[in-house]
């Protein structure tokens, strides 16, 4: 193997690599400086021109950043648009004062599930709640203040992201899936009654949000709770006639475990934070009747 050195190799100075590679940085970083600059100018003409503005406070935390892993509030002056939501708010927030603002959204269309948040108090998905429907039931203005925190009841990632982890274990333990004793031919549909899809079709709404999950007093104390959205996931199949009988009973069997159906108290906070009006209350006690039937015998 040669040893020469290369003229090029001879030329570099890794001081002087160092050295570039720092002062773009700084660049870097002085632009990012002058944008936010600039948002914070826009912002305060914002507020100057809007005829209403709201306080907007944010849970922040940020486990990785030792100033920062403290919980606690920030609060941002928003100035409110007609049709605003408390999404539209937040985005407006890490837009114009915080880029390092953290949560999730995604669809914007109360479909992807991805903005759930606890919202003065209630669990709301963040893309369908007005701003104007947090005031008073009685007066259609504007709030002074719209809080905004994580979903209780579940562990904090950053600001206002939550671990879904365990709500999606959770989900899948009741085998949210078809397994048919028997499969149509390849030419021809696997029918359903127009009855029975009308009995199931509120059920199959559910956009896997983990609003239900974090208002359920039962899940917050017991961990292994299947909780509302899983039990009203296995009566979207449990109840379609289309589902086998032998995977029926396994899913009935599940569902009436020491930690399905009967850690339910009827409390229905579920059914009323639903984003999606799914009777949950009611479906869960339609399977409890289910597992009673199901376990009575007749000698």
């Amino acid at each position: 193997m040669s040893t020469q050195v290369t003229e090029q190799e001879q030329t570099e100075d890794p001081a002087e690599d160092q050295s570039e590679h720092q002062q773009r940085r700084l660049a870097e970083k002085a632009e990012r400086r002058e944008a936010r600059d600039r948002m914070r100018e826009r912002a305060e003409t914002d507020l100057e021109k809007a005829d209403t503005v709201f306080d907007l406070k944010v849970f922040r935390y940020d486990p990785d950043i030792p100033e920062k892993e403290k919980p606690r509030f920030d609060t941002f002056p928003v100035p409110f648009t007609k049709g605003m939501t408390v999404l539209d708010a937040l985005m407006y927030a890490r837009d114009h004062y915080d880029s390092s603002l953290t949560f999730r959204h995604s669809c914007r269309q109360a479909v992807c599930g991805s903005d759930a948040l606890f919202v003065n108090g209630t669990q709301h998905l963040g893309c369908k709640t007005q701003i104007v429907d947090l005031g008073d039931e009685d007066d259609a203005r504007v709030p002074g203040t719209v809080r905004v925190e994580p979903l209780p009841h579940q562990e904090v990632v950053k600001d206002l992201v939550v671990d879904m982890e365990h709500f999606y274990d959770q989900m899948n333990a009741v085998e949210p899936f078809f397994d048919p004793d028997d499969l149509p031919a390849p030419d021809e549909e696997q029918r359903q009654a127009r009855e029975n899809r009308e009995k199931i079709k509120m059920s199959t709404r559910c956009i896997w949000c983990g609003a239900c999950m974090s208002s359920c007093n039962i899940a917050a104390g017991d961990n292994e709770y299947l909780g509302p959205a899983a039990i009203n996931k296995a009566y979207r199949f449990a109840m379609d006639e289309r589902e086998g009988e032998g995977k029926k009973q396994e899913r009935l069997e599940i569902i009436e475990q020491e930690h399905g159906v009967w850690r339910c108290q009827t409390q229905f906070s579920c059914t009323e934070v639903c984003p999606k009006d799914i009777p949950l209350t009611e479906h869960i006690q339609e399977l409890k009747r289910e597992a009673v039937k199901n376990n009575l015998k007749f000698w």
